[in-house]
């Protein structure tokens, strides 16, 4: 082994470490882990002797030569060095404080015992803010006084705003039940964070200037002679027909009378919105999908209500569990609400069972919370239609079944009791008209009592534009369809030039334009979810695959010029993210921004962190495509050799791209939770996904990532780390980003 291998040795072998850890983690505990492993003397040595050799590298190299190049190791260096300070000088801890008591000195350590404060805290008031209008967690807020000898001092700390005085810095953390306490995280780390942001800093002015330094390996790739020319394929759009079952349909409302149901305000997930929002996520819950046999999800959501006999007789139950089903004796995953009661009661109570076998906890909870939600819906409990203001001005929300409050006026009272009975007799009836005057009686009274609490008519019209989207799944499969055929057209044409030919310029044209109108839509479709919820919709893995797959559509078109195959991989990778976003909910369901996401960095560091994946999935189907090309005929060394050339070209920007968004994401841990590294499974990942990606770009050092097909080998496996990286940590080994 050559000397110069060793830094790298180094943290590969850092990175095994990390990977074995999470896994370890998942077994013995965070506590356990961060005493023995991160918090070890061992673990402290290996990442300064790694970095030790990474600059006796540097100096080796004579880095200096190239400025751009030298500060980005510079800063990584001071990075660390950042974080050895915070190490050695920093103190976390809590404190904890109530309204009316006597100020505090002294802050408990997170590793045990107590260190003292140089001044006394005091809480002053607590307050627990909502979003308007509902009774959902907008921000917990801290009022304190600070006495410092004989000065006197307010401060406030909320999520995402942190009150620092003399070098110690409060963050928001807990509060006690009766909103009169709060438990406030602190950290005194006078130097370590400084320095720390010096190096983020010196990070991202090198990155930016190393696509400008002259002679940097970014600006040769870019001139290559082999990215000159290129080659086209031809796309092929496939269609598909879905066919309805021909039994006759539950009864329902006409979807005229339905839609004007869901036009109607109501109280759902923590928030006002239209009852079509409700009606969609019920029927996508109970079906799978926001339509049923050509009814609207209106007309399921009303009929389960006025015609609860016929659909408790609609298989329209979907479940996924085999035992669950042969429990309750039937075969296909369509269920009738009826097939889960007997003479002897309930199929899935233990008690009413009469086979010794345990069903599985996770089949059984997902039934019941379908059997629950129907019933639910059939009864009117999911009907929070009826506002009521009290004396105070605060507007609560009712259903049918609910008690009402009782300074409720008397015609208040009658008509919230009464007008759905009026409906249901209308609708008995068949009186369509008269149903449509109820309903609009009903509006009429949300809006008089809730008033201003009510979304704007204009984000309450979009939204229920946004929920006739429910196009994801199609075009998911169309545009990965598209892109399959495409690629393997274009590398049958490559390994046999002799039978394809080109297509003319004005097919790839066209074909351009059509992903350019699958940008178009998928951008309206993010924009109008993101006016709806009010903030960046980046909160979810739903969201942040659809980000994902709309990046997909101006790099791919932004790159087809230099790089052929950029275009079909662009439909793939497209296509492939919307069916990634579909495999947990088809629409997870809109929700109020939970308090610790409510800050714009998570909208950066999501959005740098989702083009950099785009641009490693590029190069991971380059590779492959490569491969594939190699395997089937030895005389396409120069195609291969070109390919290469290209996914160099994009490693750059992708990796200075990940690790701008790990950096983003440290400033906001900073702000939120007082550090801006904690060990986190997903961190650890995303650090481990970047050492990865970086061994490539040092092909002067490492002479086998000059040997194309090894290159593209090794690029493929590498895509596996991002996969561990943004899917096992969220399903498998969990930890703080468990909401992403």
């Amino acid at each position: 082994m050559k000397k110069q291998h060793i830094p790298f040795l180094l943290f590969a072998v850092l990175a095994g470490v990390m990977a074995v850890t999470t896994v370890v983690e998942k077994f013995l505990g965070t506590p356990f882990i961060m005493r023995h492993v991160y918090g070890s003397v061992a673990f402290v040595l290996l990442w300064a002797v790694a970095a030790g050799a990474g600059v006796w590298l540097v100096a080796r190299r004579r880095m200096w030569r190239w400025p751009a190049t030298f500060l980005l190791h510079v800063a990584l260096l001071v990075i660390l060095l950042g974080g050895a300070v915070t190490r050695l000088t920093g103190e976390r801890g809590t404190v904890h404080l109530r309204q009316g008591e006597p100020p505090v000195s002294m802050f408990a350590l997170d590793g045990g015992g107590g260190a003292r404060l140089p001044f006394a805290l005091s809480l002053e008031q607590f307050q627990l803010q909502y979003y308007t209008g509902s009774m959902a967690p907008m921000d917990f807020v801290s009022t304190l006084a600070v006495t410092d000898g004989d000065t006197q001092r307010r401060g406030t700390v909320s999520m995402n705003r942190v009150f620092t005085h003399r070098h110690y810095r409060f963050y928001q953390s807990a509060y006690d039940g009766d909103g009169r306490g709060t438990t406030l995280a602190v950290s005194h780390d006078p130097w370590g964070i400084g320095v720390t942001y010096v190096g983020y800093a010196l990070l991202l002015a090198a990155m930016g200037a190393f696509f400008f330094q002259r002679g940097s390996a970014f600006r040769r790739l870019w001139h290559h002679p082999a990215l000159r020319g290129g080659a086209s394929v031809l796309f092929v759009l496939l269609g598909a027909n879905v066919s309805h079952a021909s039994d006759a349909l539950p009864r329902a409302l006409p979807r005229e009378v339905a839609a004007q149901a869901g036009e109607l305000y109501v109280y759902y997930n923590d928030r006002i919105c239209p009852l079509q929002t409700l009606a969609r996520d019920f029927t996508v819950k109970l079906y799978g999908r926001s339509t049923y046999r050509g009814l609207t999800a209106e007309q399921v959501f009303t009929g389960w209500f006025f015609y609860y006999d016929d659909w408790r007789d609609e298989p329209m139950v979907k479940l996924k569990g085999a035992e669950v089903r042969e429990a309750l004796g039937v075969d296909g995953r369509m269920v009738r609400l009826t097939d889960f009661f007997a003479p002897t009661g309930y199929k899935l109570d233990a008690a009413a069972r009469t086979d010794e076998q345990a069903l599985p906890l996770r089949q059984v909870e997902e039934a019941n919370e379908k059997v629950n939600l129907a019933s639910m819906a059939a009864a009117g409990s999911l009907w929070r239609i009826y506002p009521h203001r009290d004396a105070e001005g605060r507007v609560a929300w009712f259903t049918l079944a609910d008690r009402l409050p009782a300074d409720m006026a008397e015609d208040e009272w009658l008509f919230v009791r009464r007008s759905m009975d009026y409906v249901a007799e209308r609708v008995a009836a068949r009186q369509w008209n008269e149903v449509g005057d109820i309903l609009s009686k009903i509006k009429t009274y949300q809006r008089r009592v809730a008033g201003e609490v009510l979304p704007a008519d204009v984000r309450f019209e979009v939204e229920r534009a946004y929920n006739g989207l429910h196009h994801t799944r199609p075009l998911g499969m169309g545009c990965a369809a598209v892109g399959l055929v495409a690629w393997g057209l274009y590398v049958w044409g490559l390994a046999r030039p002799g039978r394809g030919g080109r297509v003319r310029s004005r097919v790839w044209s066209v074909l351009a334009w059509l992903l350019g109108a699958v940008g178009v839509y998928l951008g309206a479709v993010v924009a109008m979810r993101g006016y709806v919820e009010g903030h960046v919709p980046l909160s979810n893995g739903f969201e942040t695959m659809q980000f994902m797959a709309w990046c997909c559509v101006p790099l791919a078109l932004g790159l087809r010029r230099r790089w052929p195959l950029a275009l079909p991989l662009g439909w793939l990778v497209c296509g492939l993210a919307l069916l990634v976003a579909m495999m947990g909910e088809s629409n997870p369901p809109i929700t109020q921004l939970m308090p610790v996401l409510a800050s714009p960095l998570l909208s950066v560091h999501v959005a740098v962190i989702m083009l950099a994946y785009v641009l490693l999935a590029f190069v991971m189907l380059n590779g492959v495509t490569a491969l594939a090309l190699h395997l089937s005929r030895r005389d396409t060394g120069a195609e291969v050799e070109r390919m290469q050339v290209v996914s160099r070209l994009m490693l750059y920007p992708a990796v200075f791209l990940l690790a701008a968004g790990i950096f983003v994401g440290a400033v906001w841990a900073n702000v939120s939770w007082g550090r801006y590294w904690g060990w986190d499974p997903k961190e650890v990942w995303a650090l481990i996904t970047l050492l990865v990606y970086a061994a490539p770009l040092h092909v002067g050092s490492l002479a086998c990532f000059r040997r194309p097909v090894f290159f593209h080998a090794y690029c493929a496996a590498a895509f596996l780390a991002v996969l561990v990286t943004y899917f096992g940590v969220n399903f498998l080994l969990g930890g703080l980003h468990g909401y992403a």
